[in-house]
């Protein structure tokens, strides 16, 4: 079933810079927007944000702060698991059937990749040179089980498991040379829930706790320069990505992940920062807040 707002919600789309300002960009309380990935075209720091939305996909033009309906066929409604294709012409798409399909950015028709193996299929990253995905598997579609990690051709076949402990893991995503996998991942602790940031080089060696603390951090996301990096920081004892919590969104460097460069609180989770949202120059990045309190509209 696809998100809605609650009774005087808004969703609040902003951009961040690793200055520390941030802007609004866009508000509505008409559509749940979920999840923004920052397009590469026309312009060298990118000219859109791609979003999801009643199930749908949605183009935000940064300059004029206009949102256009995508549309797209052969596919069911989409959750907030999506990534760019590296050659700017394509999107991957996670769906409620539990699949990951390919689509034209512009819209058409959707063709599905992953095949009916029993398991749900969570996309999050795709490699630099646009050949493999890396998704997150849940056996049976029971979520009472952990997420495992798990890599495929962007053109389909049979998926390879990279072995990240018995924790549950999520938001795995290549790094810019494509030798890393960045994720978050429960098995570093034996209190259900507690996400911590990590990483394993795609080659399966190499796995290693980024971040010790006692928040729930998820889905660590580098910079096209791999310079930053942001995620979302959730209350000690949240167990999962829950909607609806006071969050904040954190801004790192990568030399560095145990300090801060700067911090954005906010009401949110589920949604805010899915996926990768970085601008191609790395000087910004977006994540979507989701505030009970009356906002202005854009």
């Amino acid at each position: 079933m696809n998100r809605t707002l609650q009774p005087g919600q808004r969703s609040e789309v902003w951009i961040a810079s690793v200055t520390g300002q941030a802007e609004l960009l866009y508000s509505t309380d008409e559509i749940l927007l979920e999840a923004p990935n920052w397009t590469a075209d026309q312009s060298p720091d990118g000219s859109a944000l791609i979003l999801n939305g009643d199930g749908k996909l949605w183009r935000l033009d940064v300059a004029s702060r206009e949102l256009t309906h995508i549309p797209l066929t052969g596919i069911p409604d989409l959750n907030n698991d999506h990534v760019l294709a590296p050659d700017g012409k394509n999107i991957f798409l996670s769906a409620n059937d539990g699949h990951i399909y390919r689509a034209p950015l512009t819209g058409g028709h959707a063709e599905r990749i992953t095949e009916d193996d029993g398991s749900w299929h969570f996309l999050h990253g795709v490699s630099p040179d646009g050949a493999e995905l890396a998704y997150v598997g849940i056996a049976d579609g029971d979520f009472s089980q952990p997420g495992r990690l798990l890599t495929i051709k962007s053109d389909g076949g049979a998926a390879a498991g990279v072995d990240v402990g018995p924790g549950h893991c999520d938001g795995p995503e290549y790094s810019p040379d494509g030798k890393w996998l960045y994720l978050n991942t429960e098995s570093f602790s034996s209190v259900k829930g507690h996400a911590q940031l990590a990483r394993i080089r795609v080659d399966g060696t190499g796995f290693e706790q980024l971040l010790e603390s006692d928040t729930v951090d998820w889905f660590p996301h580098l910079s096209p320069d791999a310079q930053y990096a942001s995620y979302i920081r959730f209350p000690s004892g949240t167990e999962g990505h829950p909607a609806d919590l006071p969050v904040a969104v954190v801004l790192v460097p990568t030399g560095d992940w145990r300090t801060p460069l700067h911090t954005w609180p906010l009401f949110g989770g589920q949604g805010t920062l899915n996926v990768n949202s970085w601008s191609p120059d790395s000087g910004r990045f977006a994540f979507v807040a989701y505030p009970l309190t009356d906002s202005p509209k854009d």
